[in-house]
This record gives structure tokens, C-alpha cells and sequence, in this order.
């Protein structure tokens, strides 16, 4: 990821929200086709809002796929910027690594896939990863966090690699605990170790939502991705668990206050301000990004609760 700099008109919210969704439009509950999800980046990526776009996330297994649907609609011209590519693994990681690297071959100034996703369950399986995945390939591990990640997170940490967190599913049970989050996060962020999240991340703030497209679909609570980065935030400037899970739960749009030169949330009587510097830090250091099948959702409700400003929407 490109290093962001600060300059005296960049707003808090432009920190926090610039390049923050990866979009994973062919992964549930969207499921797009290919020429369909390419469609939309490619819309997205032109759009006033296009400054809040991460990466194209795409299986490994669809990056034939990928090379037919988005070939009209990859940059051509000397000096443009490539489509970056988040890669998830299909489970041999090998075959995996020879693909990424021979579509970035044949994409050379159009496509980059830079980044690879992959699970992980034991210290050993972390080993294997970091044995086969090439060092300039940025590679995120997704870990389980129903119980005490830190052996797992510390083995991340001596490969170099990055942990992800899945944060929710289409069903109930894959949503995890606030106290596991925030632990996760916590021991993040003591390790100095770059996260990503992923999945049940399309509003910005905590809430019972549906958890499919479908009429029917059943309902569960659901974590905001506003939420969980001011929970790093909160956790990167010294704020206890509690603190940090209360963040992660808070509903109340009214809470939050964004500025030009700060967030703040407001909790029982008390204000936490996160200034530009310590949001350019999270979204540098410590949460890069979470990935979503919808780029619209988390875009337009963040403007209807205010949390994103008109004025952010082409400035620098």
C-alpha cells in the first residue's frame, strides 16, 4: 500500500476512509459474476469515491477468469496507475504462488496481483506459508480468535507477514465475540503487525442487519467497519479492553463527531479523540483495510450518518 502523507487540508475522515475497502464483490453474500464485479471496480474506481477503493479481491482459481472479463477495462497508457490484486489462496499454496506470478507476467502495467490471503491454524501451517510465499508478495494469514491467538499472531510476527481477522459470515455463528476482537487487535497492535479484516464489515456502525441480499434473510448483530478502526485506534493510544470493546459496540451515529482534524468518540461523559496523526498511524500501521462484497453500502451509509463528508469526495 502506498504511503499516505499528511498534508495540512487532508481531513481525519479523508485518513481514515482512503483506499479502505478492498472489494470482494464475487464472494457472498454478493456472488457477482466476474465481468459483472470487474464491471464495478472499474466504475467504482473512476467515481468521486474512488479514493475510498482498495484492492480487487479475486480466488486464485478465477484469475483466468479475471484475465478475459477485465481485459477491455485495465489501464493501457504509460504512467497509469495498475488494478492491484488481493489473491485468495485455493489450499496449494505452491500451485497458488506460480499462478500469481505468471498472471503478473502477463499483466505487466495493467494488473498487479501484490497481495495473497491464506488460512492458517497452527504455528506449522504459519511456517509452510512463510517457506513458500515469496517475501515481495504481501501476505495476509487469517487465524482463528475463539482462543488466545497470540502463539499464532507471534509466529506471524517472526515470518514478517500479516494476520486478517474474520469478522462475521452469512450465518450467526460466524460472527465473533467483542472481547476475541479486541484481543486480537490488542496483540496487533503490541506486535506492531499490519491486519486486514474481512467479511460482515458492510456498514459503518454496529447494528442488526440482514445477513444475505435475500427478502428473508435472518438477522443478527453485526460489526460496523467504522467501529472496529476506531477500536485500533483506541487500543494504539493506550485504551483498555473494555474501552475498546464498548467502542466496538457502539450504535449511536451521535457519538461519533468527525472534524477536520479529528474523530471523536464520546462515551459516558467522556470524549476520545483520535487526531489525523494517530488515524494516519492505524491505517498505516495497524489496519489496512477489510474487505467487502459491496462497495456502495459502506460508502452511502457512511455519508447518511455523516461520517463522511461531500467535501472529502474529490478532495486530496
Amino acid at each position: 500500500m502506498p504511503v499516505r502523507l499528511i498534508t495540512p487540508s487532508t481531513r481525519a475522515e479523508r485518513i481514515l476512509f482512503d483506499g479502505i475497502v478492498d472489494y470482494a464483490g464475487l464472494y457472498p453474500p454478493a456472488v457477482l459474476t466476474m465481468a459483472a464485479a470487474v464491471r464495478n471496480y472499474a466504475h467504482y474506481r473512476v467515481g468521486s469515491t474512488g479514493w475510498m477503493l482498495g484492492r480487487f479481491v479475486c480466488p486464485c482459481a478465477a484469475l483466468a477468469q479475471f484475465s478475459t472479463d477485465a481485459e477491455s477495462v485495465l489501464p493501457r497508457d504509460a504512467g497509469d496507475v495498475p488494478w492491484r490484486l488481493s489473491v485468495t489462496g485455493s489450499g496449494d499454496l505452491a500451485a497458488d504462488v506460480r499462478a500469481i506470478a505468471a498472471f503478473n507476467t502477463r499483466h505487466v502495467g495493467g494488473a498487479v496481483a501484490d497481495t495473497i490471503e491464506v488460512r492458517a491454524n497452527t504455528v506449522a501451517e504459519i511456517e509452510i506459508v512463510d517457506t513458500l510465499v515469496p517475501r515481495e508478495l504481501i501476505t495476509f494469514i487469517e487465524i482463528p480468535v475463539l482462543h488466545d491467538p497470540s502463539p499464532l499472531l507471534a509466529a506471524i510476527a517472526r515470518a514478517g507477514r500479516r494476520p486478517k481477522i474474520r469478522m462475521g459470515g452469512t450465518t450467526p455463528g460466524a460472527f465473533p465475540a467483542a472481547t476475541n476482537v479486541v484481543r486480537f487487535l490488542s496483540q496487533c497492535a503490541a506486535l506492531d503487525l499490519v491486519a486486514k479484516a474481512t467479511a460482515g464489515l458492510h456498514h459503518p456502525l454496529r447494528g442488526t442487519f440482514r445477513l444475505t441480499y435475500d427478502d428473508h434473510a435472518v438477522t443478527a448483530p453485526m460489526f460496523g467497519f467504522v467501529n472496529v478502526f476506531l477500536a485500533v485506534a483506541l487500543v494504539a493510544q493506550g485504551g483498555s479492553a473494555d474501552e475498546a470493546v464498548h467502542v466496538l459496540e457502539e450504535q449511536d451515529a451521535r457519538a461519533i463527531e468527525v472534524n477536520e482534524h479529528s474523530i471523536v468518540w464520546r462515551h459516558q461523559g467522556r470524549a476520545y479523540m483520535f487526531d489525523r496523526a494517530l488515524l494516519h498511524r492505524v491505517r498505516e500501521r495497524l489496519l489496512v483495510s477489510f474487505g467487502s462484497c459491496s462497495f456502495l453500502e459502506p460508502v452511502e451509509e457512511s455519508r447518511a450518518l455523516g461520517l463522511l463528508s461531500s467535501r472529502t469526495d474529490s478532495a486530496s
